[in-house]
């Protein structure tokens, strides 16, 4: 078995006896569940110890089969030398991924997507297969959500607003990390991967030294006309920080608090899931080092994997809301700012992907010094898909969500990344 390395340099073999001589020493001894909660720490709820064992006790569960789930670089489409032009996602990518991008979850676990979207002996799918895994899913996606309302009452409220007279379907939700000592995108994407999810598009930020993957649902799922995390299953958009990248001090300081955090990487989901840090609270000198050379380091190292942001499906709105243009500035005539980076409205080339953002909430939070500060926490997006050239003549109500335009775009996605920065915050607070 091969480990890809990181830079994509070099490929080095995985030493299996070490592995199992960690996964021997570990059953010999568990470890016991540390919970912080503080009534001034909105990072760290109070969440009752049965409830985090039960819910570890299931993940590991899920982890535990004999059958490998396929590797994320095998199910990253094959993209051709040229552009097919009859294919619908705009590419963000004009060569085939580099290997460095093309490295490998690798997971001795059950894939669960074949719950998501089990099928009959006659090639049909077979609801009844599928029910039990994705109820669980929803459950943790129900579960991340709530965090984050408690978190973010700009979101809550707006979600309140919006949703009085709408059914609110969500577009995506999206997660920030730190890509090193496994901590990067695989770590929350293989939970996703687990329950159907495929790979799609990456998108690269070199001035901010991020990247990115968003990842599509399972095409069949069982929503019943819900909204919310019982709706439509979001895409999930995840990106990360190239650790490898930032200066010798940042980089020492993310090290310190990845490799200290014991397996935590391997339980991303059930972090974000129960709103905890799975490294301790850092030092506010500590913060303020990466806020300095990037807010995106700042932001992660103290939210860790809590979900960044939902996003609001403008086009799913049946009222005049569903044109983000009038969704705006209802959003603003009701009180909140929205992020106005490069324009309220973020548009793709194509103009077929409309975006905007508020501004995130702060929150105060105490370092492990015991000073408290106000930190930027999360914030809630609206997009709208405009329908593809090639279905312009389908009748409204005949119109799909696989005939809209898919995908991200990394001009859009750069400002949004904006609503968490400090010259926004100053702004809404202005």
């Amino acid at each position: 078995m091969w480990r890809p390395d990181r830079t994509g340099s070099k490929q080095t073999p995985l030493n299996t006896s070490k592995k199992f001589s960690q996964k021997k020493n570990t059953s010999k001894k568990r470890k016991k569940i540390k919970i912080f909660h503080t009534t001034q720490d909105c990072f760290h709820s109070k969440v009752e110890e049965d409830m985090i064992t039960r819910f570890s006790t299931t993940m590991t569960m899920l982890r535990s089969s004999s059958i490998s789930s396929p590797s994320l670089d095998s199910l990253i489409p094959r993209q051709p030398n040229s552009v097919n032009p009859t294919r619908n996602l705009i590419s963000l990518t004009k060569s085939p991924l580099p290997l460095n991008l093309r490295y490998s979850i690798s997971m001795n676990n059950q894939n669960l997507g074949t719950v998501c979207s089990s099928k009959s002996d006659n090639g049909s799918h077979d609801p009844s297969s599928s029910q039990g895994g994705e109820s669980f899913f929803r459950g943790v996606l129900a579960n991340m959500e709530a965090v984050y309302l408690s978190r973010n009452p700009t979101a809550k409220s707006v979600l309140e607003l919006v949703g009085s007279d709408e059914q609110i379907s969500y577009d995506h939700f999206a997660f920030r990390t730190f890509g090193v000592n496994g901590y990067g995108i695989d770590s929350m994407a293989r939970f996703f991967l687990d329950f159907g999810y495929t790979p799609r598009e990456e998108l690269r930020f070199p001035a901010k030294k991020l990247r990115a993957f968003w990842f599509a649902p399972p095409s069949y799922t069982i929503s019943d006309g819900g909204a919310g995390v019982n709706g439509p299953l979001p895409r999930i958009f995840i990106s990360e920080l190239l650790v490898d990248q930032m200066s010798p001090q940042t980089q020492e300081i993310i090290r310190k608090y990845t490799e200290n955090s014991g397996s935590g990487n391997k339980y991303a989901a059930l972090a974000s899931a129960l709103g905890t840090l799975t490294w301790e609270k850092p030092l506010y000198s500590e913060f303020q080092q990466l806020a300095r050379e990037s807010e995106y380091a700042a932001w992660t190292l103290v939210n860790g994997y809590a979900v960044n942001h939902v996003t609001i499906s403008a086009h799913q709105l049946k009222s005049k809301l569903r044109d983000i243009k009038s969704l705006n500035q209802f959003i603003e005539e009701n009180g909140f700012r929205l992020n106005s980076e490069g324009g309220i409205l973020k548009v793709s080339p194509d103009g077929l992907l409309l975006q905007s953002s508020t501004v995130a909430d702060p929150v105060n939070f105490q370092f492990r010094d015991g000073q408290i500060e106000s930190v930027p926490c999360s914030y809630i997006e609206f997009a709208q898909r405009l329908v593809l050239p090639q279905y312009s003549n389908l009748p409204s109500n005949e119109v799909k969500e696989h005939h809209r335009r898919d995908g991200f775009e990394v001009g859009n996605a750069d400002k949004i990344f904006e609503s968490t920065s400090k010259e926004q915050l100053t702004r809404r607070a202005a």
